[in-house]
């Protein structure tokens, strides 16, 4: 299968420019038409995301794998108690690479590893290294006693690989505060060795480039920062992040924002008032954007429908469309008792992709524990997906 060298999008800051004046153009506007400025703002920013939904593309599964390809059972998972959740695939010169969360212990989603694993074909997976592995304290003391969600960018100006991952606080949960994972951080690693060839690291930690604090988002709670993933629009770098409002429970919601900077390196200025993105009213986690040939972007990530990944479409990189689902699962082919996140799209040519996602495993006679965390292995599961064009998105 061919490597689909992706075309850059079109800037956008140029627009973005034109619905901002500058501070001098401001004193010299009454008050009236300031307020109309910021009401037109309003209007271009959120009116668009209706006609984003009419235009969205669809996502269609052309094979599914009815087994998972890489388990606790893999040669190379030996100690891996938990299995795999999350992260990124890509494809360098013909070979896979896997960047995922390994929960290796107990406690629970606390006692984890952050894996490169790679394959030659997509079946046959073999672990390269530990990248990093967390202290798992249970204290809430510890800001780094719990990893996930490694995800890999390179950074072209630097020619170097960025590596960009959640580090938690953890601790038993009470009776109102989910506290397993809370007050998550995002680090930035590079890797010590220039190039895509570098991609094997070894990584080093730089920094921390989000977190919750004074200028966080009215949305963002106790979770943190629980997800991070960049991608450039013309000379600019985008992120959508997650939190969650972990302080209270039942938890109401998962919902996700925008940030951006200049270099991949920050700083990043939180996005406040395009934030939450309208993508879904509940449970939006994870997202992986994706650009396409055309300019315009689509990003996977995890939903509660059962069986399925969410999608969203962007003609800018900027406005997301309300999320559609996609059901990777159905049938004789149901292995997993839930579907959990996607592992972005890897393009394979003509519009093909191939989707990895992790998913919980069935095993008969588990339970839920009493918040409905499934703790069976989580697997690595496959799909070949085509993206179905409508005219007015051409």
């Amino acid at each position: 299968m061919a490597y689909l060298e992706l075309a850059d999008s079109q800037d956008v800051q140029s627009a973005s420019m034109m619905l901002s004046p500058s501070p001098a153009a401001s004193v010299r506007l009454r008050p009236k038409a300031l307020v109309f400025i910021s009401a037109l703002t309003a209007i271009l920013c959120c009116r668009a995301l209706p006609c984003l939904h009419a235009q969205v593309p669809e996502l269609q599964v052309v094979r599914r794998w009815e087994k998972p390809v890489l388990t606790i059972q893999s040669q190379g998972a030996r100690g891996n108690k938990y299995g795999f959740e999350g992260g990124r695939v890509l494809k360098i010169e013909g070979r896979y690479h896997l960047f995922t969360s390994e929960m290796v212990g107990d406690p629970h989603w606390v006692k984890m590893k952050l894996a490169h694993w790679s394959s030659p074909d997509r079946l046959h997976w073999t672990r390269v290294s530990t990248v990093a592995e967390s202290t798992g304290d249970f204290t809430g003391k510890d800001p780094r006693a719990a990893l996930w969600s490694p995800l890999p960018v390179y950074d072209p100006r630097e020619g170097r690989w960025n590596l960009f991952y959640v580090a938690y606080q953890a601790a038993p949960d009470t009776s109102d505060r989910w506290l397993t994972n809370h007050e998550g951080r995002i680090w930035r690693a590079v890797s010590t060795v220039t190039g895509e060839d570098g991609i094997d690291g070894p990584y080093r930690d730089v920094e921390t480039i989000l977190q919750r604090g004074p200028d966080s988002d009215s949305w963002e709670g106790l979770q943190g920062t629980d997800s991070f993933f960049p991608y450039q629009v013309g000379d600019r770098w985008y992120a959508i992040y997650g939190s969650a409002h972990t302080e209270s429970l039942p938890i109401s919601s998962w919902q996700v924002g925008l940030a951006k900077a200049t270099l991949l390196a920050g700083p990043w200025t939180r996005c406040t008032e395009a934030n939450p993105l309208k993508i879904e009213k509940r449970f939006v986690e994870n997202p992986l954007v994706t650009p396409l040939r055309d300019g315009t972007y689509v990003a996977v990530y995890d939903t509660d429908t059962p069986n399925a990944i969410g999608y969203t479409w962007s003609s800018d990189g900027i406005h997301w469309s309300e999320g559609k689902q996609l059901i990777v699962q159905e049938g004789d082919g149901v292995w997993a008792t839930e579907v959990r996140t996607p592992l972005g799209l890897i393009p394979e040519g003509r519009d093909h992709f191939t989707l990895f996602y992790t998913a919980n495993e069935k095993i008969s006679g588990a339970r839920t524990d009493e918040y409905g965390i499934n703790s069976t292995p989580g697997s690595l599961g496959l799909v070949e997906v085509v993206l179905k064009r409508n005219h007015a998105s051409k």
